[in-house]
């Protein structure tokens, strides 16, 4: 079953959840693809505004104390605060180019993450690392210590995302694109792009060299696969790995292929962030929007926003996706 509605991007007055008409041209949908999707989505929801005017958002997170957003705008070297109640605010700046390394171009904090302390995991464009923030998540502070930024005693490239196992074990990607001239920039010390495994111990395993352009990262309900974006025109896919009880990994496969899309209208943007619901369904940014994957690999899905969406993350009672997209920050509701 395919039903693809045109719908209308609305902007929301967080006062008062008032939609009124945005001048951007665009024509947001949802294509439901399986009827598995009915459970989560409604073919007519409306894809919203929450946030606009930044300048490229990525690396959603909900906290939960406090029921507000977090979402780094990695240009402009900024944090931002989404209150459903009040708005946008700046919660942190500089957020990932901080003067620790030479030459970082302002690029500020990729993905966002809390780890089993609740504290706030940055990863870090400008400094180039995987940082924890010394603050409580309430009340930051412009502070950070590494918790990952060499692998051999060579600088990261530019940690993008993570995700966290349930052991406290992080997988994590680092691809290029915090570098000002990406694979040809001569700050680039490692030969590759990774992907990583950072131990509870602080033991920091490399697992792949072979993947062009590792971005989002996910690990599946039962944490037995882990979801790896590859943000490659070339090879627009995602990759799956078996995950083994030591923490390394097996098996690599692709889960989706996404290449034939690449450049075809409605379809701007690549394999990027992840999120995964309790029921199983993996949300994944990329070519027109946002798809749903059952953990096989069938495509149930896709929003489809008008943008070139970046992440996305579900809040804790999974009743709003989030979506970064280009300069917005979107939403939409799920049942």
């Amino acid at each position: 079953m395919i039903a693809t509605l045109p719908l209308l991007l609305t902007s929301v007055n967080a006062a008062t959840d008032e939609h009124i008409k945005t001048s951007k041209t665009v024509s947001p949908h949802i294509e439901i693809l399986d009827a598995k999707a009915l459970t989560l989505l409604d073919p007519q929801a409306k894809v919203s505004i929450r946030s606009e005017g930044h300048t490229w958002t990525e690396g959603p997170l909900w906290i939960e104390e406090g029921a507000y957003l977090l979402f780094s705008d990695i240009p402009n070297n900024v944090i931002q605060k989404y209150d459903p109640n009040s708005g946008t605010s700046v919660y942190l700046k500089p957020a990932g180019a901080t003067g620790l390394v030479a030459g970082d171009d302002g690029q500020g904090s990729n993905g966002l993450l809390l780890n089993h302390k609740g504290e706030l995991v940055l990863f870090q464009q400008g400094d180039r690392r995987v940082a924890i923030m010394n603050a409580a998540v309430d009340a930051p502070l412009a502070k950070f210590s590494s918790m990952a930024s060499d692998y051999q005693g060579k600088r990261l490239n530019s940690p993008n995302d993570g995700v966290f196992h349930s052991n406290g074990n992080l997988y994590f990607t680092d691809p290029p694109y915090g570098l000002k001239n990406g694979m040809r920039d001569t700050r680039k010390q490692l030969a590759f792009q990774g992907v990583y495994l950072l131990k509870t111990d602080g033991s920091l395993i490399l697992l792949d060299d072979a993947v062009s352009f590792p971005n989002g990262i996910a690990l599946t309900k039962d944490e037995k696969t882990l979801i790896v974006a590859v943000s490659d025109s070339q090879q627009a896919q995602w990759l799956a790995y078996d995950v083994k009880a030591d923490g390394s990994l097996q098996n690599k496969r692709v889960f989706f292929d996404a290449t034939s899309l690449v450049g075809k209208p409605g379809e701007q943007g690549l394999p990027d962030g992840l999120a995964v619901h309790s029921n199983g369904v993996i949300f994944a940014t990329g070519p027109g929007g946002v798809w749903l994957f059952s953990e096989e690999g069938k495509v149930l899905a896709k929003i489809r926003t008008g943008q070139i969406s970046s992440n996305c993350t579900l809040t804790t009672d999974e009743k709003t996706l989030y979506i970064t997209a280009d300069d917005y920050l979107l939403s939409v509701p799920l049942r």
